[in-house]
């Protein structure tokens, strides 16, 4: 019912930055999102367990993951439905596929709240 189109991702050196962003809008047409609460920023590589990198609230409240924490800056923007992941100084072992995930989406078309995945954008730190 609702789609997440993430971008940013890529191929940097060790140190370099990227900046991820994640839109979400209603897939129904006429529909159209009325709220989100929290966003948030996973990552995942393979054979290991999904795990979170920063998450917002709609207020704007943000925490870390410590292997985030000074370097990473999640941010939204409520009118556009969009978050934000500014990676800065990032090592070889940030590399792993990220995830944007939008919690209790409540959308004009959908009864009910749900929380939605997507589809996920690789990030490559080379050493």
């Amino acid at each position: 019912q609702v789609q997440l189109v993430e971008s940013g991702g890529g191929l940097v050196p060790t140190g370099g930055s990227l900046r991820l962003s994640c839109a979400a809008s209603a897939r129904r047409p006429g529909g159209s999102i009325t709220s989100i609460d929290d966003m948030a920023w996973y990552r995942q590589t393979v054979g290991e367990q999904r795990d979170l990198v920063a998450a917002i609230t709609a207020d704007g409240n943000a925490n870390y993951a410590d292997s985030a924490k000074g370097r990473f800056n999640i941010s939204r923007d409520n009118a556009e439905n969009t978050v934000y992941l500014q990676m800065n100084s990032l090592k070889p072992e940030d590399t792993a596929v990220y995830y944007c995930k939008a919690e209790a989406v409540v959308v004009t078309t959908v009864l009910g709240y749900y929380d939605y995945w997507g589809p996920g954008t690789q990030v490559t730190v080379s050493s």
